[in-house]
Formats: C-alpha cells, structure tokens, sequence
C-alpha cells in the first residue's frame, strides 16, 4: 500500500530519512476537570552528527508549580510509525487516542494512562496540509507547525510522585514542531479553556528565514462555535500591532473580513528545552497559568462583535529576539 504524503499528515513523524539536524516534537496539554492539575508532556528526537548529542525525550512541565524535568533515552529506543502518528519512546505510547507514560528516574515518578475523544484537528487541504497553509509545501523551512487537536476530552489518571490525578473530564490540546531548529525568536499561546464550551485559540509569530534573509510571519486561529476562523500571513492577513512586556502580550491582526485582538496575561511559569542546530540546549520560559482576554469582530456590519471571552489556563512562551519580530511585523 502507498503511504499518504507526509505533508498531508503533518501529525505523524517527519523524520524518516531526515538527514541532522533534525528535531520532531509533539506537545501534550491536559488541564483537570477542576482546573487545578495543569501538566505539559512533550515526547520527541534530536538528530544530530555528534553521537553524543543525538537522542529520544521526554520533557514534563507542572504547570501549576513550574517544576519541568528532562527525560533523556537513547535515540534507538525511539520508534515512529511511517502511515500515521503513532510514537513508542521505551515503555511510553503517544498517538491521537492515548497518552501513555511510564516515566521513573532520580527526577520524577511519572505512570498512568490518558484517553482522548472527541478531538478537533486543524483541517488539512491540498493547497492547505495544517496550520501552516501553503508553507507546509516548501522544503527548506528551518520549522514546520502541526495541530493536532485543537480540544478534546480527557479520561484517565496519573500517578506523579506516588500521588494520583485524575483527568476525567478534563481539557487537552495537541500540537507538534519539527526541523532543524526553534526560530530566532518568537510569541505563541494558546488556550481552549472560556466559558463556552469547545472556543480554542491558538496563535503564534516568529522570526522565520527565506532564502538570503527572512521576514516575520504569523499564524492564527480561533474555534467558536464549529467554525475556524483564521488569520495568516499566507492568508493575507496582516499583522496591525504586536507589543510585549514584563506584564502583557498584546497583539491586533486583522485582514478585509474580521479583526482579532489579543490579550495575554504573562505568568510565572517553568523552563523547558528547545532545540537549536546542535543539541536539545535552548532554555525557554514558559507558563500555563496565563490569561488571555479575545476580541473577534466582523468588519462589513459595522463592526459586529463575533465573540469575546477571557481564556484560562493558557499556554504562553515569548522567547528570543522580540524586538526584531515585532519590527519585522511592522508592528
């Protein structure tokens, strides 16, 4: 049987045949039902020419204490389906139906099982494949971005440290990274938790190269009520003010239908690792406590206001050369 192109999977692994360096890595969100137990689990490779840099992980962020830890394995014992997401690092199973974690070392005690249903993925199209529209096509993007799921249920428990955590009825989110490295700097957040049921948002700008230079591009997309709305520089959106500091993230894009405005509340939060061209090295904050306040507003009927809502438990990372992505947005 022919295996589907892998642009049009951009859930599944990347890295058959991938020459280093390389890095794939998929991020797991699971917030309980009571929003008190927030934890971040991010299973990936680094493929390096240095043996000793070349490796399998997995990264575990407390997002209510902002304690992370770092799960080195060695890179054979990571294996990866070729026709569909499906990843085994050691006793560990990752896949858009389960989360299965056997985790025991001087760092932390980490076992149990987490179910998902009803998941939402980003769609993909041909001209389209993911969040990343006609980008996904081109071959020499220093990183490429998938969805997984924008929200789903969660069923199941986790033991940490001897202590049990029940996610039944919880929230989750999905997403996932892979290329040669993080860009030179960048905002992301994302957030699926407001007060009507299943509105997700997720929203990300980054320095990105092409060919001799490169330029600030920016993705955007916010589920309310079963529609997708989305902004992009591939899109033809633009990006109309971009402003970080100590406290906030503030951001307004828009494009000839709708203007989203964005609102983020940074808060205290843990340090996990990202990938430069050498090794799994790059120390990046990153909270899950934050709160982000949503605009959306319809320009053709004077200004109509599609949804507004303030976010919880929201993922937030601002890392690297800000000044120069804010600049480059023409912010």
């Amino acid at each position: 049987m022919k295996t589907r192109c892998a642009v049009l999977d951009p859930d599944r692994y990347h890295g058959h045949g991938q020459k280093p360096p390389f890095f794939e890595g998929w991020y797991y969100k699971l917030v309980d039902a009571a929003e008190n137990v927030r934890y971040a689990i991010i299973p990936g490779i680094f493929l390096s020419d240095e043996p000793s840099a070349e490796h399998a992980f997995i990264q575990v962020l407390n997002g209510t204490t902002g304690e992370a830890s770092y799960h080195r394995y060695p890179a054979p014992l990571f294996w990866a389906a070729r026709d569909r997401f499906d990843i085994r690092i050691g006793p560990n199973h990752f896949n858009t139906q389960v989360l299965e974690v056997a985790i025991d070392d001087d760092q932390l005690s980490l076992h149990g099982r987490i179910h998902f249903s009803g998941i939402k993925p980003w769609p993909v199209s041909l001209l389209a494949p993911g969040i990343m529209g006609w980008y996904a096509w081109v071959p020499f993007m220093e990183t490429y971005h998938g969805v997984v799921s924008l929200d789903h249920t969660l069923h199941g428990t986790l033991v940490a440290n001897g202590q049990p955590l029940s996610f039944d009825g919880g929230r989750g989110y999905v997403e996932k990274d892979w290329g040669a490295s993080f860009p030179a700097g960048y905002v992301w957040t994302q957030c699926n938790h407001f007060e009507t049921p299943g509105t997700s948002l997720t929203a990300s700008a980054a320095i990105i190269p092409w060919l001799t230079g490169a330029f600030g591009g920016f993705i955007a997309g916010l589920r309310h009520q079963g529609r997708l709305y989305r902004f992009a520089t591939y899109t033809g959106a633009r990006s109309e003010g971009l402003e970080v500091d100590d406290q906030q993230v503030s951001w307004v894009m828009g494009d000839r239908y709708r203007r989203l405005r964005l609102t983020a509340r940074r808060e205290r939060g843990g340090l996990i690792y990202g990938p430069s061209r050498t090794d799994m090295s790059r120390r990046i904050g990153e909270t899950m406590l934050a709160t982000v306040e949503v605009y959306l507003q319809e320009w053709r009927q004077r200004e109509r206001l599609l949804f507004r809502g303030s976010g919880r438990n929201a993922g937030l990372e601002v890392h690297g050369d800000i000044t120069r992505l804010i600049t480059m947005l023409g912010s």
